[in-house]
């Protein structure tokens, strides 16, 4: 799914639903954002009306809402707790299974589920590098896992420019965002009345060429230019430091700072931020056994760094506390991931920051460790 440079075409609002049909027509199960329980998540989309039209989200440390706006746009928020890891890393699926055959002897079979390629609307310039750090872990490694290689190669991506950023995105600072940098099958930007929208493969270039659409216009691109350089000037938290390994060597330099029993105090070690980020892969694995006795599942779901059992050696945790326990998941996060995989594991969404039920903030924390005030500085945008 090489990116390349296309020609852009204008989709109107009105026509929306016949990329869809058109997805569906080849074989995807289209999903999409939607509201529901007062936030926007992804779930099957088999109509346009379902999209979060004239929908904003705000956000803040701890806090998440929704406002209607007067102008009817699909993609007028920043994100949800939730966008592409939950499709290709289930949060729950069995990997393989044994049985007992008729002689009694245990036969081990790797187990794969029958799905429908996928269809993602609305993917994000953060969930699109968070997805390319999970290829990494997935599929690049020594041992590629079959199950979410299987998925990502049927996964169709319909990326969108981000032209409003919330209060706790810092994918500026990150390097991620807020337009799309890393591979996508079609890549859309809003506009007023409709999209500006462009093919990264070639099954898209099909899907493209089906919908019959005219040229962009050159105000068209302006505008939609302008309005992603809008959700950047917008951003005002930040990672410390352009150069990200200059922050894993401070963080491993001050283990032992006070600050890491500051926020032991208030983190509740509940695992909101894993559960949220897009890149946390952590997970943990366990047996199902057949009520009858004859077969059982090896079950893989997610976990946490925060749990206690996460990391028991010889009967007893080796991160004993919230202190050790948080200061393991950021040191990880944005420090050894580089020794690891290459880059930083964060991407500047800010879901951890909103999802905290008590608004512990990684930009602040980091800042209060490298010496800055806080989180909040002005980015320089040029």
């Amino acid at each position: 799914m090489a990116k390349s440079v296309h020609l852009q075409y204008f989709l109107p609002h009105a026509h929306l639903q016949q990329l869809i049909s058109a997805l569906q027509a080849q074989g995807f199960t289209c999903v999409g954002p939607q509201v529901r329980d007062d936030a926007i998540i992804y779930d099957v989309l088999t109509d346009a009306g379902q999209l979060p039209w004239g929908v904003r989200d705000h956000q803040s440390p701890g806090g998440y809402s929704l406002e209607i706006l007067p102008d009817k746009k699909a993609f007028s928020w920043a994100n949800g707790p939730q966008a592409i890891k939950p499709i290709l890393f289930k949060s729950s699926e069995t990997v393989w299974r044994v049985e007992r055959n008729e002689l009694g002897q245990l036969i081990f079979k790797p187990y794969q589920a029958e799905e429908t390629p996928v269809a993602i609307f609305g993917a994000r310039s953060c969930d699109l590098a968070a997805m390319a750090i999970q290829d990494k872990v997935f599929i690049e490694g020594q041992h590629p896992d079959p199950h979410y290689r299987a998925r990502r190669q049927a996964l169709f991506v319909v990326a969108v420019n981000c032209s409003y950023a919330s209060e706790n995105c810092f994918c500026v600072s990150a390097g991620t965002g807020p337009a799309v940098q890393n591979a996508y099958d079609l890549l859309m930007t809003e506009l007023d009345d409709g999209f500006l929208i462009q093919a990264g493969s070639e099954r898209a270039e099909a899907i493209l060429g089906s919908l019959k659409l005219k040229k962009a216009l050159s105000d068209q691109i302006v505008h939609a230019t302008a309005s992603v350089q809008q959700a950047a000037n917008m951003q005002t938290k930040r990672i410390p430091f352009n150069n990200q390994s200059s922050l894993r060597d401070l963080l491993f330099a001050n283990l032992d700072h006070p600050r890491w029993e500051d926020v032991a105090e208030r983190c509740l070690s509940c695992g909101n931020c894993t559960a949220v980020c897009p890149t946390c892969f952590c997970h943990a694995e366990q047996e199902k056994p057949s009520l009858d006795g004859l077969a059982s599942a090896h079950i893989r779901e997610w976990d946490s760094c925060f749990t206690e059992g996460h990391s028991l050696l010889g009967g007893s945790p080796v991160h004993g506390g919230t202190r050790e326990r948080y200061r393991q998941w950021l040191t990880h996060k944005v420090g050894s991931w580089f020794d690891q995989f290459g880059s930083s594991g964060c991407v500047g969404c800010g879901r951890c920051v909103t999802w905290c039920p008590v608004g512990i903030d990684l930009t602040e924390e980091l800042a209060a460790i490298s010496g800055e005030s806080n989180g909040v500085i002005e980015v320089d945008h040029d």
